[in-house]
């Protein structure tokens, strides 16, 4: 049986808050998670651009740099289920703190190493800490904001995911081509110690269960599952692809998946707790919302790609044209608490979710010969829309969600997050791949026809997920979002 909240035994008792009023610091402690969730997404694409440089470093091909991404996307999906464990075990400041320290020094490690092998490791180990940091930070914000501020604070710790990998590769090839591609990684120390000190300054060291067993079981088949699922699809979106090997990595992925779903169901102290899946709002948000996040990360790694290599557009000018999503992510920050006010949840997503799949798919009708007017006009209208979903659904997710059940919500979120983006990366290589198998050529001749029918594809799975938005109530989330639906006639 899970204890009430409260704080640390060892720690001195909180200041007293007035009824409905935030924590003292909880404002600072928005801003760090938001600091810390965009250094960790930025991370997971800033070197993107800079892979050959660290392969010439390294003494390596340039291909043979893709383990440094996937080595770090793996370790986030094997290790964020555990986050949830490890705050009800330890406290929220220890853990949150502690992980800032992890990934700091990791980061550190990464710019200092001098062979593959080690900036694997290195990657790895701050993997480990970025998966501590997602999920527990979001819990920190959950924990320390009244429901009335929700809205705001979502909407704040939303936009690194939205922003990181959209101004990650133009970044880290200013970095490179002016500085060193280590600085990409000495950014994060000064980062990491003003994160440090605000955690321990500001946050509660509260838990909801020191005694929680850790799920052992549970872990390991989450974690395989992910990494067989994650590594197959990456395998398929690749060239020559080992159609055995990544046929077997999907079966065994499948099965540990299904084994951690009935392990997970059946557990008294599962490493991740399904039980919020019993909230509509949350499940919604994890069904739909999932294949949104999909459709809409894939776009990071097809626009880039399409801009370089079918428009023939340098990496300057492509890095360009790509700032005009976060451009329109930034903009719908400042409108989208009086929309959701205004319209609530369910219509909002519904409708903003069929705009943000019409914006992917106008990305298809886009050629050489678009003026570049046009395609900022398009890309700017995708940032509107994408942003006020990822921010709607991020919001809804954990609307009517009990306290008791955060911490273990915030886990499976997270989770779910970090599994989405990876597909969402790979779903674009695939789409591209069967773009080039309908008009009958290899991946060595990418021409621009081919992003056109990658483009409608990514777009239509963004369209499925709308699908799951109709099951919400009318009123869903309004306790957050402040709208109040008008009364009928004779009501």
């Amino acid at each position: 049986m899970q204890a009430p909240d409260g704080p640390d035994r060892h720690d001195p008792p909180a200041r007293p808050a007035a009824s409905g009023s935030a924590p003292r610091g909880a404002s600072l402690i928005v801003t760090l998670v938001a600091a810390t969730f965009f250094m960790e997404n930025l991370d997971g694409t800033i070197i993107a651009t800079a892979l050959p440089q660290m392969a010439h470093s390294f003494g390596v091909h340039p291909a043979d740099m893709s383990l440094g991404i996937t080595a770090y996307l793996l370790t986030l999906a094997v290790f964020i289920p555990i986050s949830g464990w490890a705050a009800d075990r330890f406290g929220l400041r220890t853990v949150f703190a502690s992980a800032i320290a992890v990934f700091t020094a990791a980061s550190v490690l990464c710019a200092a190493t001098s062979t593959l092998p080690a900036f694997a490791a290195a990657r790895v180990l701050q993997g480990i800490g970025g998966a501590m940091m997602v999920p527990v930070g979001r819990l920190a914000v959950l924990r320390a904001t009244p429901k009335d501020g929700l809205m705001r604070a979502i909407a704040i710790i939303t936009w690194p995911g939205l922003v990181a990998p959209v101004i990650g590769p133009p970044l880290g090839g200013f970095i490179t081509t002016y500085s060193s591609w280590r600085w990409i990684f000495y950014l994060n120390l000064p980062l990491g110690c003003i994160g440090m000190f605000v955690a321990l300054r500001y946050l509660d060291n509260t838990r909801e269960d020191a005694t929680r067993r850790f799920d052992l079981p549970g872990f390991a088949l989450c974690g395989l599952a992910c990494t067989t699922l994650l590594y197959a699809m990456e395998l398929i979106g690749s060239n020559d692809t080992p159609w055995p090997l990544a046929s077997a990595l999907v079966a065994v992925g499948v099965v540990a998946g299904v084994a951690a779903w009935l392990h997970l169901r059946r557990a008294r102290e599962p490493v991740v707790d399904l039980s919020a899946l019993k909230v509509k709002t949350f499940a919604v948000a994890m069904g739909g919302g999932s294949l949104f996040r999909i459709s809409i990360s894939a776009v990071p790694f097809l626009l880039p790609l399409m801009f370089q290599v079918g428009f023939g557009m340098n990496a300057f000018e492509s890095g360009l044209l790509t700032l005009a999503v976060f451009a329109g992510n930034l903009l719908m920050k400042l409108v989208t608490t009086p929309v959701m006010r205004r319209f609530g949840f369910r219509p909002v997503l519904i409708v903003n979710g069929v705009l943000a799949a019409l914006s992917l798919a106008a990305m298809s009708l886009l050629s050489p010969a678009t003026p570049k007017t046009v395609i900022v006009a398009v890309l700017f209208a995708s940032g509107l829309s994408r942003s006020l979903q990822f921010t709607a659904l991020n919001t809804l997710s954990f609307a009517d969600v009990p306290k008791a059940q955060m911490s273990g919500a915030s886990a499976l979120s997270s989770t779910l997050f970090q599994m989405t983006m990876g597909i969402g990366v790979a779903v674009g290589a695939i789409a591209l791949r069967l773009a080039e198998w309908m008009h009958g050529h290899d991946s060595q001749s990418i021409a621009p026809d081919d992003f056109s029918v990658a483009f409608l594809i990514v777009a239509v799975v963004g369209l499925v997920g709308v699908a799951d938005l109709f099951g919400l109530a009318r009123d869903a989330g309004a306790v957050v979002s402040g709208h109040r639906p008008r009364k009928t006639r004779g009501a």
